[in-house]
C-alpha cells in the first residue's frame, strides 16, 4: 500500500492521504508525494482541478513523529545543523505548493483533520466534510507550536479566530468549522461523495485559463505576507528538542495530563465542606486534549 496514490477521472485528478493504520498521519513519504503531485500538476496543461481527500474514514491526523521520536527532548552538539529543520520545512512546502496550483482544488474531509491535516484544509479553494469530521490544531496542548501551519490558517480564519484555535488546541465539530469559515458545505455522513461530485461539475463550468489567472491573482495576494518556513522549521525543531515537547508527548503517550496544566481550585462551598485539615483545598487535575497527535 503506498501513502499517497493519485488517479485520473478525465481532466481532474483525485489525490488521496492513504495510511489508514496512522489516520493518514503525514509521514516523510507521504509529504514527499503530494509535493511532487502539486510539482506535476502545476505545469499539467490539461488539468482542470484536483480532488483531496483521506481514506478510511479520515482525512489526516495530523504530522508523524514516528521518526522524530530520538530527537525528542534531546539538544543538539554545538556546531551541529539540525536535520529537523529541513524536514520540517519540507511540509512547509507542500503547503505552499497547493496554494500555488494554477487549478481548482477541492478538499474532502471525512473523519479528522488535525494539526498538519487542518493546514492542508487551509490550503483548498473549497471544502466539504461530512458532519462526524472534527478539526483542530492540537499542537500547543503536546508543547509544540504549530509553525508551519500557522500562515495558512490565519490567512484563512483571519487573526482573532486563528488564535482562538491555534493557542488552545481546541476540538472544532464540521459545523462549527464551517461557522469559523474553515469549512464551506457540511454534508451527512454517507453524501460526501455525491457531493464532491456535484462540486466538480459546478467548477467545470469554469474556463481553466480564468480559474488559473484568477488564481495567480488571489495568490499574489496572500504573497504579501512573509514567506515564514525557514523560521516556523527553526522554531519547531527547537521546540520539539525542548524540555516541553518531551513532557508533553510523553504525557499524551501515557493518557495522562500535561504537566503544565493548572489544578483548578474547589468551589467556596467545597472548601467549607471540607473536613479541618481535610487535604488542600485543591481538585484533581482536569484531562488534558488527547485528539489528534501529531
Amino acid at each position: 500500500m503506498t501513502p499517497f496514490h493519485t488517479t485520473r477521472h478525465q481532466d481532474v485528478e483525485h489525490w488521496t492521504l492513504n495510511d489508514p493504520s496512522t489516520r493518514n498521519a503525514l509521514s516523510d513519504a507521504m509529504v514527499l508525494g503530494l509535493f511532487e503531485a502539486c510539482l506535476r500538476a502545476k505545469q499539467d496543461t490539461t488539468l482542470r482541478g484536483i480532488v483531496l481527500t483521506g481514506a478510511s474514514g479520515a482525512f489526516s491526523a495530523g504530522g508523524s513523529l514516528g521518526g522524530l521520536a530520538s530527537a525528542i527532548g534531546q539538544a543538539l552538539q554545538p556546531g551541529e545543523d539540525d536535520p529537523l529543520i529541513a524536514m520540517n520545512r519540507g511540509f512547509g512546502d507542500v503547503l505552499h505548493a497547493l496554494t500555488e496550483l494554477p487549478q481548482w482544488l477541492v478538499i474532502a474531509v471525512d473523519g479528522p483533520a488535525m494539526g498538519g491535516g487542518f493546514g492542508l484544509v487551509c490550503c483548498a479553494d473549497l471544502v466539504i466534510a461530512t458532519e462526524r469530521s472534527v478539526f483542530a490544531t492540537p499542537e500547543v496542548t503536546l508543547g509544540l507550536p504549530p509553525a508551519q501551519i500557522a500562515p495558512f490558517v490565519w490567512q484563512r480564519l483571519g487573526d482573532a479566530v486563528a488564535r482562538q484555535c491555534l493557542l488552545s488546541g481546541a476540538r472544532w465539530s464540521a459545523a462549527q468549522a464551517q461557522t469559523a469559515g474553515l469549512v464551506n458545505t457540511v454534508v451527512a455522513d454517507d453524501a460526501l461523495d455525491a457531493a464532491v461530485a456535484d462540486a466538480v461539475r459546478a467548477l467545470r463550468t469554469a474556463a481553466p485559463g480564468a480559474v488559473a489567472a484568477t488564481k495567480q491573482l488571489l495568490h499574489r495576494l496572500r504573497a504579501k505576507a512573509p514567506d515564514l518556513r525557514t523560521e516556523a522549521a527553526i522554531a519547531f525543531a527547537a521546540a520539539l528538542r525542548g524540555p516541553e515537547a518531551a513532557a508533553g508527548l510523553s504525557a499524551f503517550a501515557k493518557k495522562q495530563p500535561a504537566p503544565w496544566l493548572d489544578v483548578p481550585p474547589r468551589s467556596t462551598a467545597a472548601r467549607v465542606a471540607a473536613p479541618q485539615g481535610g487535604g488542600s483545598g485543591l481538585g484533581r487535575p482536569g484531562a488534558g486534549s488527547k485528539d489528534g497527535a501529531a
